[in-house]
């Protein structure tokens, strides 16, 4: 059925559904549920992992090709290549200043609330060994190794692993290679887009267990890791929480005005997404639904294939606030004094540290020990602090990650002149019924 149609379509059959069948309202229940088991008998909670690792291995499992049926359909139908180009820098532009600023802002409420001061951590006492993983995934994670590693031992081999820098590059090769192939491409291009309508299908197939997935994750965090880190490092948790609100209602929504849109309304349209992503930490669990969601919502189908998987490995404003705060946290907890100079060492760093870290959980973390790595003054030892909360922290993270990349479609394709501003205008007006309406229709493409 066309989005148009189906954007304007009124009451029976949204009326008619039961409450309890609403996909947001079942994540809900999940969440509270999962919360609840890990509270009351922790081991049990911590014994659903499985659940959540299983549907987000799911949900991965389909990332690569609908990321490669989308980019490749969407440059070989763009028909001129130059505004392929004008379009990823464009995104590359925006990403880069928006990512600075996320970064700045995690220093500056760092000074201003010293969330580490009183703490007086003696790195020797800690244990390293809780660390060791991620210390040794920093140290292989240079920038040689990082640009080499965007280059796939073969075309299939990005498919197969579903690195997304990978997937990405043979990608934009195949449709690049595809345009210039005449009424040949234009058949290919058609066959690629009918594959990408049944990965959507199988998409809406799996979406019918987030709830399950939501509650084992929910369950397996609170069991494992207890609300005793929360309260231990409760005001460094409040703080990053605070930080990311601050980001998202003041920056993102600064943007979101300048473009003609509320930011507010925005959040409730993708509010199903926001959900799965806060039970699973997660914000690769509902790629597939942000492509769709962001054509529904009047961004063009060509500059929503380029932003939003480009976005996924080079706007992660989320993990940028997240690592100068944590930085400045630890070097305050174990007394380390820093200069203006290494703070803005710290911001350079991290800029580049921070592009290709995916929203899987953990790899902000990853991410954090390769800074540090960089910056010698602050014992790497003292990243045992943060092991414990990390997995409160990589949900606010996956959040904002979220948020920040769909603004950004919708910033660039108004750049573009391709932003549907009276779709915008009538989906935003009524954004709970038409992000409902959207997972519906995912959901009944797979019926």
């Amino acid at each position: 059925m066309d989005a148009s149609v189906s954007a304007r379509r009124t009451g029976p059959e949204r009326i008619a559904k039961p409450w309890y069948m609403t996909l947001y309202i079942q994540v809900l229940i999940a969440i509270a549920l999962g919360i609840a088991l890990g509270v009351l008998a922790p081991q049990t909670g911590a014994a659903m992992k499985p659940l959540g690792d299983a549907f987000v291995a799911l949900i991965r499992m389909m990332i690569a090709p609908v990321i490669f049926c989308t980019v490749v359909h969407g440059i070989a139908t763009m028909g001129d290549l130059g505004r392929v180009g004008r379009v990823g820098l464009k995104a590359l532009l925006y990403f880069e200043v928006v990512s600075t600023i996320a970064l700045v802002l995690g220093i500056a409420v760092a000074e201003l609330l010293q969330p580490g001061r009183g703490f007086d951590i003696d790195p020797a006492k800690l244990n390293a060994q809780s660390i060791s993983t991620y210390v040794t995934a920093a140290k292989q994670d240079n920038i040689t190794a990082h640009l080499l590693g965007i280059i796939p031992t073969s075309f299939f081999d990005a498919l197969a692993r579903g690195d997304l820098l990978q997937v990405l590059l043979v990608a934009i090769l195949s449709g690049v290679a595809i345009s210039h192939m005449g009424e040949t491409g234009e058949r290919i291009a058609g066959a690629i887009d009918a594959a990408g309508q049944m990965f959507f299908r199988i998409i809406g197939i799996i979406v019918r267990v987030a709830p399950i997935g939501a509650f084992g994750a929910m369950a397996f965090t609170i069991g494992a890791f207890g609300a005793g880190a929360l309260v231990r490092l409760g005001f460094l948790i409040v703080t990053f929480y605070l930080t990311s609100a601050v980001f998202i209602l003041v920056v993102l929504g600064g943007i979101a005005y300048l473009c003609g849109f509320s930011i507010l309304r925005f959040i409730v349209y993708i509010k199903d997404e926001l959900l799965i992503v806060l039970g699973t930490s997660s914000s690769e669990t509902v790629l597939p639904h942000m492509i769709q969601k962001m054509q529904r919502l009047g961004a063009s189908k060509s500059v929503v294939g380029l932003v939003i998987p480009t976005g996924y490995s080079f706007n992660l404003d989320g993990t940028n606030i997240y690592m100068t705060l944590s930085i400045l946290f630890l070097a305050q907890a174990t007394n380390t004094p820093l200069s203006f100079g290494q703070e803005l060492g710290i911001i350079a760093v991290a800029a580049l540290t921070s592009k290709g870290a995916s929203g899987v959980t953990g790899a902000g973390f990853i991410t954090l020990a390769a800074t540090l790595a960089i910056v010698p003054d602050i014992p790497i030892q003292s990243l045992a602090v943060l092991v414990g909360i990390d997995k409160f922290m990589s949900e606010c993270r996956a959040l904002t990650n979220l948020i920040g990349n769909g603004v950004a479609t919708v910033v660039i394709s108004r750049w573009e002149g391709e932003l549907d501003a009276e779709r915008l205008k009538h989906v935003l007006q009524h954004p709970a019924a038409e992000g409902t309406a959207a997972v519906a229709e995912l959901e009944a493409a797979a019926e």
